[in-house]
Protein backbone atom coordinates (compact mmCIF):
# COMPACT_ATOMS: atom_id res chain seq x y z
CA UNK A 1 0.00 0.00 0.00
CA UNK A 2 2.84 2.63 1.10
CA UNK A 3 4.90 2.06 -2.24
CA UNK A 4 1.30 2.55 -3.87
CA UNK A 5 0.49 5.53 -2.77
CA UNK A 6 4.65 6.96 -3.47
CA UNK A 7 4.25 5.83 -6.88
CA UNK A 8 0.86 7.62 -7.23
CA UNK A 9 2.85 10.63 -5.75
CA UNK A 10 5.34 10.46 -8.50
CA UNK A 11 2.53 10.74 -11.10
CA UNK A 12 0.55 13.67 -9.35
CA UNK A 13 4.28 15.77 -9.57
CA UNK A 14 4.97 14.99 -12.97
CA UNK A 15 1.51 16.33 -14.02
CA UNK A 16 1.99 19.15 -11.06
CA UNK A 17 -0.24 18.15 -8.57
CA UNK A 18 1.04 19.56 -5.62
CA UNK A 19 -1.48 19.19 -3.15
CA UNK A 20 -2.39 15.71 -4.18
CA UNK A 21 1.14 14.81 -4.16
CA UNK A 22 1.84 15.87 -0.88
CA UNK A 23 -1.18 13.99 0.52
CA UNK A 24 -0.16 10.97 -1.16
CA UNK A 25 3.35 11.10 0.03
CA UNK A 26 1.68 11.37 3.58
CA UNK A 27 -0.22 8.69 3.09
CA UNK A 28 2.74 6.16 2.37
CA UNK A 29 5.07 7.46 4.55
CA UNK A 30 2.10 6.89 7.53
CA UNK A 31 1.25 3.19 5.99
CA UNK A 32 4.70 2.41 6.07
CA UNK A 33 5.17 3.24 10.45
CA UNK A 34 2.31 1.25 10.43
CA UNK A 35 3.51 -1.67 8.72
CA UNK A 36 6.62 -1.33 11.34
CA UNK A 37 8.89 -0.93 7.85
CA UNK A 38 11.26 2.07 9.12
CA UNK A 39 14.39 2.11 6.04
CA UNK A 40 10.61 2.24 3.72
CA UNK A 41 9.58 5.14 5.92
CA UNK A 42 12.85 6.54 6.04
CA UNK A 43 12.81 6.66 2.51
CA UNK A 44 9.35 7.87 1.43
CA UNK A 45 10.39 10.34 4.49
CA UNK A 46 13.20 11.89 2.31
CA UNK A 47 11.38 12.01 -0.90
CA UNK A 48 8.74 14.24 1.07
CA UNK A 49 11.41 16.51 2.29
CA UNK A 50 12.55 16.59 -1.38
CA UNK A 51 9.30 17.08 -3.09
CA UNK A 52 9.02 20.25 -0.39
CA UNK A 53 12.61 21.61 -0.99
CA UNK A 54 11.97 21.91 -4.71
CA UNK A 55 9.19 23.39 -4.28
CA UNK A 56 10.46 26.05 -2.08
CA UNK A 57 8.21 25.03 1.16
CA UNK A 58 11.35 24.74 3.12
CA UNK A 59 9.08 25.34 6.78
CA UNK A 60 7.15 22.63 5.65
CA UNK A 61 10.43 20.29 4.79
CA UNK A 62 11.93 20.97 8.09
CA UNK A 63 8.86 19.96 9.53
CA UNK A 64 8.60 16.71 8.21
CA UNK A 65 12.52 15.94 8.93
CA UNK A 66 11.63 16.73 12.49
CA UNK A 67 9.00 14.44 12.26
CA UNK A 68 10.77 11.86 11.56
CA UNK A 69 13.97 12.55 14.43
CA UNK A 70 11.15 12.44 16.73
CA UNK A 71 10.14 8.12 15.35
CA UNK A 72 11.57 5.34 17.70
CA UNK A 73 13.33 3.99 15.06
CA UNK A 74 15.72 6.76 14.58
CA UNK A 75 16.07 8.19 17.95
CA UNK A 76 17.07 4.10 18.67
CA UNK A 77 19.54 4.03 15.79
CA UNK A 78 22.31 7.08 16.98
CA UNK A 79 24.38 6.79 13.25
CA UNK A 80 20.45 7.24 11.12
CA UNK A 81 20.12 10.11 13.93
CA UNK A 82 22.92 12.00 12.75
CA UNK A 83 21.67 11.32 9.06
CA UNK A 84 18.76 12.63 9.79
CA UNK A 85 20.21 15.85 11.79
CA UNK A 86 22.44 16.47 8.64
CA UNK A 87 20.05 16.34 6.11
CA UNK A 88 17.87 18.71 8.00
CA UNK A 89 21.10 21.13 8.38
CA UNK A 90 21.23 21.16 4.34
CA UNK A 91 17.18 21.75 4.21
CA UNK A 92 18.47 24.78 6.52
CA UNK A 93 21.97 25.99 4.62
CA UNK A 94 19.40 25.92 0.85
CA UNK A 95 16.68 28.14 3.00
CA UNK A 96 19.42 30.43 3.68
CA UNK A 97 19.60 30.05 8.07
CA UNK A 98 23.41 29.18 7.76
CA UNK A 99 23.29 29.81 11.65
CA UNK A 100 20.50 26.90 12.35
CA UNK A 101 22.61 24.54 9.70
CA UNK A 102 25.70 25.41 12.05
CA UNK A 103 24.22 24.75 15.12
CA UNK A 104 22.42 21.65 14.01
CA UNK A 105 25.75 20.40 12.57
CA UNK A 106 27.76 20.71 15.63
CA UNK A 107 25.05 18.64 17.53
CA UNK A 108 25.43 15.58 14.73
CA UNK A 109 28.83 15.51 15.29
CA UNK A 110 28.89 15.64 19.29
CA UNK A 111 26.59 12.50 18.56
CA UNK A 112 28.77 10.80 16.45
CA UNK A 113 31.86 11.19 18.48
CA UNK A 114 29.93 10.38 21.55
CA UNK A 115 28.72 6.98 20.02
CA UNK A 116 32.02 5.98 17.69
CA UNK A 117 30.53 6.63 14.24
CA UNK A 118 33.74 7.84 12.29
CA UNK A 119 32.28 8.69 8.94
CA UNK A 120 29.21 10.13 10.19
CA UNK A 121 31.81 12.59 12.52
CA UNK A 122 33.50 13.47 9.28
CA UNK A 123 31.08 13.48 7.19
CA UNK A 124 29.70 16.26 10.08
CA UNK A 125 33.33 18.05 10.20
CA UNK A 126 33.53 18.77 6.02
CA UNK A 127 30.00 20.36 5.64
CA UNK A 128 30.99 22.58 9.32
CA UNK A 129 34.25 23.57 7.38
CA UNK A 130 32.37 24.10 3.90
CA UNK A 131 29.75 26.78 5.89
CA UNK A 132 33.00 28.05 7.75
CA UNK A 133 34.62 28.84 4.85
CA UNK A 134 31.78 30.74 3.18
CA UNK A 135 31.53 33.07 6.67
CA UNK A 136 35.28 33.05 6.47
CA UNK A 137 35.98 32.38 9.92
CA UNK A 138 39.53 30.06 9.15
CA UNK A 139 40.02 29.70 13.64
CA UNK A 140 36.99 28.35 13.41
CA UNK A 141 37.47 25.69 11.10
CA UNK A 142 40.64 25.58 12.14
CA UNK A 143 39.43 24.32 15.93
CA UNK A 144 37.20 21.74 14.31
CA UNK A 145 39.85 19.74 12.93
CA UNK A 146 42.34 20.22 15.77
CA UNK A 147 39.10 18.91 17.75
CA UNK A 148 38.50 15.91 15.23
CA UNK A 149 42.32 15.26 14.82
CA UNK A 150 42.67 15.04 18.83
CA UNK A 151 39.41 12.36 19.17
CA UNK A 152 40.18 10.12 15.83
CA UNK A 153 42.58 7.92 17.26
CA UNK A 154 39.93 6.96 20.28
CA UNK A 155 36.77 7.33 18.01
CA UNK A 156 38.29 5.01 15.13
CA UNK A 157 38.95 1.92 17.93
CA UNK A 158 35.27 2.36 19.41
CA UNK A 159 33.61 2.55 15.58
CA UNK A 160 32.80 -1.39 14.90
CA UNK A 161 31.24 -0.52 11.40
CA UNK A 162 35.05 0.07 10.58
CA UNK A 163 36.13 -3.23 10.32
CA UNK A 164 35.86 -5.24 8.22
CA UNK A 165 32.61 -7.97 8.26
CA UNK A 166 34.04 -10.84 6.01
CA UNK A 167 37.56 -10.73 8.18
CA UNK A 168 35.44 -11.03 11.12
CA UNK A 169 33.05 -14.14 9.40
CA UNK A 170 36.60 -15.63 8.25
CA UNK A 171 37.41 -15.77 11.89
CA UNK A 172 34.61 -16.97 13.41
CA UNK A 173 34.19 -19.80 11.11
CA UNK A 174 38.08 -20.93 11.34
CA UNK A 175 37.51 -20.57 15.44
CA UNK A 176 34.61 -22.73 14.60
CA UNK A 177 36.71 -25.32 12.46
CA UNK A 178 39.33 -25.19 15.03
CA UNK A 179 36.78 -26.69 17.89
CA UNK A 180 35.63 -29.07 15.85
CA UNK A 181 38.82 -30.40 15.38
CA UNK A 182 40.50 -30.07 18.59
CA UNK A 183 40.81 -33.67 19.43
CA UNK A 184 43.01 -33.57 16.29
CA UNK A 185 44.99 -30.22 17.00
CA UNK A 186 47.14 -29.33 19.58
CA UNK A 187 45.86 -26.45 22.12
CA UNK A 188 49.45 -24.56 21.37
CA UNK A 189 48.81 -24.67 18.13
CA UNK A 190 45.01 -23.20 18.11
CA UNK A 191 46.79 -20.03 20.71
CA UNK A 192 49.40 -19.51 18.07
CA UNK A 193 46.78 -19.38 15.08
CA UNK A 194 44.60 -16.40 17.27
CA UNK A 195 47.52 -14.88 18.15
CA UNK A 196 48.63 -14.42 14.74
CA UNK A 197 45.32 -13.31 12.96
CA UNK A 198 44.92 -10.82 16.12
CA UNK A 199 48.30 -9.89 14.99
CA UNK A 200 48.06 -8.95 11.48
CA UNK A 201 44.08 -7.57 11.95
CA UNK A 202 45.80 -5.51 14.43
CA UNK A 203 48.49 -4.09 12.77
CA UNK A 204 46.30 -3.23 9.45
CA UNK A 205 44.37 -1.27 11.41
CA UNK A 206 47.05 0.50 13.10
CA UNK A 207 49.07 1.06 9.51
CA UNK A 208 45.29 2.27 8.17
CA UNK A 209 45.18 4.72 11.21
CA UNK A 210 48.53 6.01 11.01
CA UNK A 211 48.19 6.93 6.92
CA UNK A 212 44.83 8.16 7.74
CA UNK A 213 46.40 10.60 10.34
CA UNK A 214 49.37 11.23 8.09
CA UNK A 215 47.27 12.07 4.58
CA UNK A 216 44.80 14.72 7.14
CA UNK A 217 47.18 16.02 8.75
CA UNK A 218 49.43 16.99 5.10
CA UNK A 219 45.89 18.49 4.07
CA UNK A 220 45.80 20.11 7.31
CA UNK A 221 48.92 21.93 6.74
CA UNK A 222 48.52 22.61 2.96
CA UNK A 223 45.70 24.71 3.93
CA UNK A 224 47.32 26.07 6.73
CA UNK A 225 49.86 27.36 4.54
CA UNK A 226 47.79 28.88 2.10
CA UNK A 227 45.70 30.73 4.74
CA UNK A 228 49.23 32.37 5.86
CA UNK A 229 49.71 33.32 1.93
CA UNK A 230 46.70 34.77 1.68
CA UNK A 231 46.81 36.49 4.84
CA UNK A 232 50.21 37.78 3.93
CA UNK A 233 49.14 38.70 0.11
CA UNK A 234 46.42 41.10 1.58
CA UNK A 235 48.45 42.75 4.00
CA UNK A 236 49.53 46.18 2.93
CA UNK A 237 52.53 48.17 4.05
CA UNK A 238 51.22 50.76 6.30
CA UNK A 239 53.91 52.60 6.06
CA UNK A 240 53.52 53.21 2.50
CA UNK A 241 50.20 54.21 2.84
CA UNK A 242 50.90 56.52 6.01
CA UNK A 243 53.32 58.28 3.62
CA UNK A 244 50.57 58.90 0.90
CA UNK A 245 48.17 60.31 2.67
CA UNK A 246 51.28 62.60 4.26
CA UNK A 247 51.88 63.35 0.87
CA UNK A 248 48.23 64.26 -0.10
CA UNK A 249 48.34 66.65 3.33
CA UNK A 250 51.24 68.38 2.12
CA UNK A 251 50.08 68.94 -1.66
CA UNK A 252 46.79 70.67 0.28
CA UNK A 253 48.67 72.77 3.19
CA UNK A 254 50.62 74.30 -0.03
CA UNK A 255 47.34 74.93 -1.58
CA UNK A 256 48.15 72.58 -4.41
CA UNK A 257 44.61 71.12 -5.47
CA UNK A 258 45.65 70.00 -8.41
CA UNK A 259 48.71 68.00 -7.36
CA UNK A 260 46.66 66.44 -4.66
CA UNK A 261 43.82 65.31 -6.80
CA UNK A 262 46.31 63.84 -9.51
CA UNK A 263 48.13 62.22 -6.65
CA UNK A 264 44.94 60.71 -4.66
CA UNK A 265 43.64 59.78 -8.16
CA UNK A 266 47.05 57.36 -8.66
CA UNK A 267 47.12 55.72 -5.21
CA UNK A 268 43.23 55.40 -5.31
CA UNK A 269 43.68 53.14 -8.18
CA UNK A 270 46.97 51.45 -7.24
CA UNK A 271 44.87 50.70 -3.78
CA UNK A 272 41.93 49.24 -6.14
CA UNK A 273 44.43 46.92 -8.43
CA UNK A 274 45.89 45.44 -5.02
CA UNK A 275 42.97 44.99 -3.85
CA UNK A 276 41.25 42.82 -6.71
CA UNK A 277 44.57 40.98 -7.05
CA UNK A 278 44.32 39.91 -3.20
CA UNK A 279 42.36 37.07 -3.72
CA UNK A 280 45.10 35.34 -6.07
CA UNK A 281 48.26 33.69 -5.79
CA UNK A 282 49.64 34.71 -9.30
CA UNK A 283 48.38 37.51 -11.31
CA UNK A 284 49.01 38.09 -15.68
CA UNK A 285 52.24 39.68 -15.93
CA UNK A 286 50.81 42.31 -17.49
CA UNK A 287 48.52 43.18 -14.35
CA UNK A 288 52.03 43.29 -11.86
CA UNK A 289 53.98 45.77 -14.79
CA UNK A 290 50.17 48.26 -14.45
CA UNK A 291 50.59 48.21 -10.53
CA UNK A 292 54.52 48.76 -10.51
CA UNK A 293 53.99 51.55 -13.01
CA UNK A 294 51.89 53.55 -10.89
CA UNK A 295 53.72 52.58 -7.46
CA UNK A 296 56.77 54.18 -9.34
CA UNK A 297 54.60 56.94 -10.56
CA UNK A 298 53.20 58.14 -7.01
CA UNK A 299 56.69 57.74 -5.68
CA UNK A 300 58.50 60.00 -7.97
CA UNK A 301 55.66 62.73 -7.48
CA UNK A 302 56.81 62.33 -3.91
CA UNK A 303 60.34 62.83 -4.44
CA UNK A 304 60.51 64.65 -7.87
CA UNK A 305 64.16 65.83 -7.26
CA UNK A 306 65.51 62.52 -5.90
CA UNK A 307 65.67 60.11 -8.84
CA UNK A 308 64.26 59.21 -12.09
CA UNK A 309 63.52 55.89 -13.01
CA UNK A 310 63.48 53.49 -16.23
CA UNK A 311 61.59 50.28 -16.53
CA UNK A 312 62.60 47.59 -19.37
CA UNK A 313 60.59 44.76 -20.46
CA UNK A 314 62.04 41.90 -22.55
CA UNK A 315 60.54 41.57 -26.01
CA UNK A 316 60.62 37.56 -25.62
CA UNK A 317 57.81 37.73 -22.20
CA UNK A 318 54.12 37.38 -22.92
CA UNK A 319 52.84 39.86 -20.99
CA UNK A 320 49.17 38.37 -20.69
CA UNK A 321 50.05 34.23 -20.40
CA UNK A 322 52.73 34.57 -18.06
CA UNK A 323 51.55 34.52 -14.38
CA UNK A 324 53.77 36.09 -11.55
CA UNK A 325 52.91 36.75 -7.68
CA UNK A 326 51.70 39.85 -7.23
CA UNK A 327 53.08 42.94 -5.80
CA UNK A 328 55.94 40.71 -5.24
CA UNK A 329 58.75 43.40 -6.30
CA UNK A 330 56.84 46.48 -4.78
CA UNK A 331 58.87 46.25 -1.57
CA UNK A 332 62.40 45.67 -2.88
CA UNK A 333 61.45 48.81 -5.07
CA UNK A 334 60.65 50.70 -1.79
CA UNK A 335 63.64 50.08 0.01
CA UNK A 336 65.24 51.81 -2.95
CA UNK A 337 63.29 54.97 -3.05
CA UNK A 338 63.46 54.98 0.92
CA UNK A 339 66.63 53.69 2.10
CA UNK A 340 68.89 54.55 -0.78
CA UNK A 341 67.90 57.12 -3.30
CA UNK A 342 65.90 59.42 -0.91
CA UNK A 343 69.19 60.45 1.03
CA UNK A 344 71.66 61.54 -1.84
CA UNK A 345 72.41 64.71 -2.38
CA UNK A 346 72.11 64.76 -6.24
CA UNK A 347 69.36 63.03 -8.39
CA UNK A 348 69.61 59.32 -8.53
CA UNK A 349 68.50 56.44 -10.92
CA UNK A 350 66.39 53.49 -10.37
CA UNK A 351 66.22 50.60 -13.35
CA UNK A 352 63.83 47.93 -13.04
CA UNK A 353 64.41 45.41 -15.65
CA UNK A 354 62.15 42.10 -16.38
CA UNK A 355 64.58 39.48 -18.80
CA UNK A 356 63.58 35.94 -19.66
CA UNK A 357 66.23 33.14 -19.35
CA UNK A 358 65.40 29.68 -20.78
CA UNK A 359 62.16 28.61 -18.94
CA UNK A 360 63.02 31.27 -15.77
CA UNK A 361 62.01 35.38 -15.80
CA UNK A 362 64.68 37.44 -13.88
CA UNK A 363 63.91 40.37 -12.25
CA UNK A 364 66.43 43.25 -11.51
CA UNK A 365 66.11 45.93 -9.48
CA UNK A 366 69.23 48.40 -9.38
CA UNK A 367 69.52 52.13 -8.16
CA UNK A 368 72.90 54.18 -7.20
CA UNK A 369 71.51 55.30 -3.80
CA UNK A 370 73.80 55.47 -0.93
CA UNK A 371 73.82 51.47 -0.27
CA UNK A 372 72.91 48.88 2.06
CA UNK A 373 75.56 49.67 4.56
CA UNK A 374 75.43 53.17 4.54
CA UNK A 375 71.61 52.96 4.89
CA UNK A 376 72.31 50.89 8.04
CA UNK A 377 74.52 53.44 9.68
CA UNK A 378 72.29 56.25 9.10
CA UNK A 379 69.54 54.47 10.97
CA UNK A 380 68.55 55.95 14.44
CA UNK A 381 68.43 53.65 17.38
CA UNK A 382 64.88 53.37 17.30
CA UNK A 383 64.78 52.70 13.34
CA UNK A 384 67.56 49.60 14.14
CA UNK A 385 64.84 48.22 17.02
CA UNK A 386 62.16 48.07 14.01
CA UNK A 387 61.86 44.98 12.23
CA UNK A 388 60.78 45.91 8.28
CA UNK A 389 57.68 44.60 7.71
CA UNK A 390 57.39 44.73 4.28
CA UNK A 391 60.87 42.92 3.49
CA UNK A 392 59.69 40.21 6.25
CA UNK A 393 56.27 39.60 4.51
CA UNK A 394 57.85 39.61 0.84
CA UNK A 395 60.48 36.55 1.95
CA UNK A 396 58.09 34.86 3.98
CA UNK A 397 55.97 35.15 0.84
CA UNK A 398 58.84 33.55 -1.19
CA UNK A 399 59.13 30.58 1.18
CA UNK A 400 55.33 29.57 1.14
CA UNK A 401 55.26 30.15 -2.81
CA UNK A 402 58.13 27.82 -3.44
CA UNK A 403 56.73 25.34 -0.99
CA UNK A 404 53.31 25.27 -2.17
CA UNK A 405 53.95 25.63 -6.27
CA UNK A 406 57.37 24.61 -6.84
CA UNK A 407 58.55 27.77 -8.87
CA UNK A 408 61.97 27.90 -7.60
CA UNK A 409 61.80 31.86 -6.47
CA UNK A 410 65.34 32.56 -5.85
CA UNK A 411 66.22 36.37 -4.35
CA UNK A 412 69.69 37.70 -4.00
CA UNK A 413 70.29 41.40 -2.77
CA UNK A 414 73.77 42.68 -2.69
CA UNK A 415 75.81 46.33 -2.52
CA UNK A 416 77.22 47.16 -6.05
CA UNK A 417 81.02 46.59 -6.17
CA UNK A 418 82.26 49.38 -7.83
CA UNK A 419 80.19 51.83 -7.33
CA UNK A 420 77.30 52.87 -4.76
CA UNK A 421 74.02 51.29 -5.06
CA UNK A 422 71.97 48.01 -4.53
CA UNK A 423 71.75 45.51 -6.86
CA UNK A 424 68.32 42.95 -6.40
CA UNK A 425 67.88 39.94 -8.45
CA UNK A 426 65.21 37.58 -8.61
CA UNK A 427 64.67 34.78 -10.86
CA UNK A 428 61.69 32.31 -10.96
CA UNK A 429 60.47 29.57 -13.03
CA UNK A 430 57.71 30.80 -15.60
CA UNK A 431 54.21 29.32 -16.11
CA UNK A 432 51.45 30.67 -18.23
CA UNK A 433 47.75 30.64 -17.82
CA UNK A 434 47.07 28.39 -20.56
CA UNK A 435 49.19 25.42 -19.53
Amino acid sequence: MAAGYSQMADINIQQRNIPKAEENLNNAYQISKEQAAPQQALEINQKLTDFYVDNKKFDKAIEAKKKVLKEDFVKENTEEKVNQIQELADIYIKKNDPQEAVNLLKNAYAIAIEKGHTLEAQKSVQKLDSLYNVSENTEASMQLYRDFLGKLPILVSKDRSLVDNKILEDTEERISQLEKEKKLKDELIRKKNVFNYSLIGTLILLLGLIGFIFWTLKKVQIKNKKIALQSLRREMNPHFIFNSLNSVNQFIATNNELEANQYLTKFSKLMRGVMENSTEDFIPFQQELDLLQNYLALEKTRFADKFDYEIHVDEGLNMQSLQVPGMLVQPFLENAIWHGLRYRTEKGFLKLSFEKLDHHLKIIIEDNGIGIEESKKQKTQHQKTRQGRGMKNTLERIALLNDLYNRDIQCKITDKKNEPGVLVELSLKTVSSNK
